[in-house]
């Protein structure tokens, strides 16, 4: 019997404010254990939480890039557990009236645009982290309170490597419109998989198995490689699954049972009695569309249909941002903007890497391109020359047309100049004459590169291509 996966993501992204979710407090990376609390941080008695108006307005927008209706009213419950790392002995989160509900997510993947439905997108706050030590455990609550945000998936996804294209989509998507930095060596991503399988064809869910302990894309995509064949094989074997919830052992590379439960555990979930419900009104989500951005796969989309770039192009200019605007900045200015991208993406970027220099420290203005473009096309240097030419250009910042003049480099399209060079090129090599002769076309472009050479670069290449060919097959 053949069976199929079916899996479902939560991923919990920290928003990228400045302070904590119910206080002051700063949450900086990095910062010594138990520096960046305060009494609400710690749940002391008495203490009463504050909601973050720049959290409420990111999860608004990451509603809105998530395709999400943002609710007219949704309110804060206390989610009642017990973890060392969890202060209060509850999490402030969202139960029934989440801040965003419905949407979805578009992204490619295996040669096509496919859609995960997204259930909601809910605020709640982070918790505190354990060390676990020899003789001891210690607790750091620096990242408790810290505003969360839980995007939960339908369970729309059917392999290990599709939940992996999706995870990286998702974070464009939330870095790209300044939700969060999602940087997942600082922990501001984390994710929990449910996964089961069934019969291809069956419509009835099979066991769902969750699993925890995924601080990496490619921990998600490798537990899922592990666990799927997994739970086939079981079921092979006559054996029975059952719903719990597993540990991914990111040494081992594999999953391994954490606990065992017959039903959904009971959070015993309630109203917070100290936040008032929040109902966002029609000027204050104006703004919150204000801020809304254009998607990472639409813009792809948009590079490739309006300057006619080849998908590999877009998706550079996509993957770097900065970049991406840069070429946006030069692309109206010339009617090439392929050779633009060109120029962009291979040279001025390779430049940049080599000196660590910076877009915002740039020397020349966004009509220089254009018009190294221009001087290439109409035929006053060539390709070769062009390269000096921006090498020049980076470095001092000078006009193009400037350069070329200063150094002397116009391309040299005297008909008699260049043939008098073809001549020579033709009697001082009689055996690459002889090989073009005998069929190998190679060999014309060995005497045409011994032409530019003795041109120091200036000679027009068409104009000696064409003239060697001539007196090749004369």
């Amino acid at each position: 019997m053949e069976y199929e996966a079916v899996i479902g993501l939560e991923t919990h992204v920290q928003l990228k404010t400045r302070s904590k979710m119910w206080c002051g407090c700063a949450h900086e990376f990095g910062a010594p254990p138990n520096t960046q609390v305060c009494p609400v941080c710690l749940g002391l008695p008495g203490v009463l939480p504050v909601a973050n108006e720049e959290a409420l307005r990111l999860t608004a927008l990451s509603g809105l890039l998530l395709n999400c209706e943002v609710a007219r009213h949704a309110k804060f419950d206390r989610k009642n557990y017990f973890y060392p790392d969890m202060p209060k002995n509850y999490q402030i989160s969202q139960y029934d009236c989440p801040s965003t509900v419905g949407g979805h997510v578009d992204f490619e993947f295996d040669g096509r645009v496919v859609t995960v439905r997204i259930t909601r997108a809910h605020l709640e706050e982070d918790v505190g982290k354990s060390f676990h030590f020899d003789r001891m455990s210690g607790l750091d609550f620096n990242r408790a309170g810290v505003p969360l945000l839980e995007i939960v998936t339908e369970p729309d996804l059917t392999s290990a490597e599709m939940a992996y294209a999706y995870l990286n989509a998702l974070k464009d998507i939330l870095t790209y419109g300044g939700v969060s930095d999602c940087d997942m060596e600082k922990g501001m991503v984390r994710c929990d998989v449910n996964v089961s399988v069934r019969p291809k064809g069956q419509k009835e869910l099979g066991c769902k198995i969750e699993i925890k302990n995924m601080n990496s894309f490619s921990g998600v995509r490798r537990a899922l490689q592990y666990e799927i064949p997994r739970q086939i094989e079981v079921l092979r074997e006559g054996g029975t699954l059952v719903q719990e919830t597993r540990r991914w052992d990111d040494v081992a590379e594999i999953t391994d049972t954490m606990r065992t439960k017959e039903q959904a555990h009971d959070y015993r979930y309630f109203p917070d009695p100290d936040l008032l419900p929040f109902a966002p009104s029609e000027n204050w989500l104006a703004a919150i569309r204000d801020r809304v951005v254009e998607l990472p796969l639409a813009r792809k989309q948009r590079f490739i249909r309006q300057y006619q770039l080849p998908a590999s192009d877009a998706e550079t200019f996509v993957n770097d941002i900065r970049l991406g605007d840069y070429f946006e900045s030069v692309a109206p200015r010339t009617a090439n903007p392929k050779a633009a991208a060109n120029w962009i993406i291979n040279n001025l970027r390779a430049q940049l890497a080599a000196t660590g220099a910076g877009l915002d420290s740039l020397k020349f203005g966004p009509d220089a391109i254009p018009d190294l473009i221009a001087l290439v096309e109409n035929g006053r240097i060539s390709s070769k020359i062009a390269q000096e030419v921006f090498a020049e250009m980076f470095v001092t910042g000078d006009n193009p047309s400037a350069i070329v003049e200063k150094k002397g480099l116009t391309q040299v399209s005297d008909t008699g100049a260049i043939e008098k060079l073809c001549e020579e090129a033709i009697a001082a090599h009689p055996r690459s004459v002889a090989d073009f002769r005998a069929g190998k076309t190679n060999a014309l472009n060995f005497l045409k590169g011994q032409v530019m050479k003795m041109s120091k670069g200036k000679a027009n290449p068409a104009l000696v291509g064409e003239l060697l060919e001539r007196k090749l097959n004369s």
